[in-house]
């Protein structure tokens, strides 16, 4: 930077050349012009035929993701069903072996007979037999018994390896948005354009070539970049902010066809 501002030139700022900025009548997403030209509310310009492919791809890409969601939905419900199932095995397991330990930890202590006189009388007295519970030769219950194995993972079986979990995947908004202004966007809202093209029969060059295109429909003042524009949502005319301004805005009526406007039937073209 010293040396620059000594030298007298070459500084650290740099104008935008012409190339770099889109023409007016240029589609956003093709930044070539527009064949059949169409306008989002909020005043941006795009080929229907693009706009309309971009829609499409999106409302692809909703149903793919739609698809996935639905499928991770379904793999939780089956994983709530196994694992209730899981929960109920395991209370059973835990059931039955307590079961076992109670029936294998009892002994029977036999008690003879016994003989009773009673007036010259001999009875026989057998005792019920009684059930002592015997103590426990384990400390705690096994982990194995009760059906653990299955939850302990297992580091050196590659069927029991513990696995990374899949990342969660949101619910897909349904909406498609402008690629531009990040606005809700529906096919139904485009508008279409009518340029009015410059006659001039001296001119033979193709409309791309020219530099002048189109002139405003009202005024017949050339249209360009440096140009403010409109878009007269009625008819799709495009006619200059200066137009509206001294003309349409005086009495609210289209200037070619009479009809009553509104103001949001005038819809600023963004440059």
């Amino acid at each position: 930077k010293k040396d620059a501002a000594n030298s007298g030139f070459g500084t650290t700022s740099r104008r935008i050349g012409k190339d770099s900025v889109k023409s007016f009548d240029c589609c956003s997403l093709t930044l070539q012009p527009c064949r059949n030209p169409v306008i989002t509310k909020d005043g941006y310009l795009f080929d229907k035929e693009a706009i309309l492919t971009y829609i499409i791809s999106k409302k692809n890409e909703y149903s793919r993701k739609m698809k996935e969601y639905e499928k991770q939905v379904k793999q939780d419900e089956e994983e709530e069903t196994a694992k209730a199932n899981a929960e109920q095995q395991k209370k059973l397991d835990r059931f039955i072996s307590t079961e076992k330990n109670i029936v294998s930890n009892k002994a029977v202590i036999p008690s003879g007979p016994d003989r009773l006189d009673f007036y010259g009388h001999t009875f026989t007295l057998y005792s019920v037999p009684i059930l002592v519970e015997k103590p426990s030769t384990s400390g705690a219950i096994s982990n194995v018994s009760l059906g653990k194995r299955k939850e302990l993972p297992s580091f050196w079986v590659p069927s029991q390896t513990p696995a990374a979990k899949v990342s969660r995947i949101e619910k897909p908004d349904s909406r498609i948005y402008c690629p531009v202004s990040n606005k809700p966007l529906k096919a139904k809202d485009l508008i279409e354009v009518k340029f009015t093209l410059v006659k001039d029969p001296s001119d033979r060059k193709s409309l791309i070539a020219k530099e002048n295109r189109y002139m405003c429909a009202v005024t017949h003042d050339i249209l360009n970049n440096s140009v403010p524009c409109a878009v007269l949502k009625p008819t799709g005319d495009v006619v200059t902010i200066e137009c509206i301004e001294q003309i349409i805005k005086k009495d609210m009526i289209h200037p070619l066809t009479n009809e009553k406007l509104s103001e949001s039937d005038i819809i600023p073209l963004q440059r």
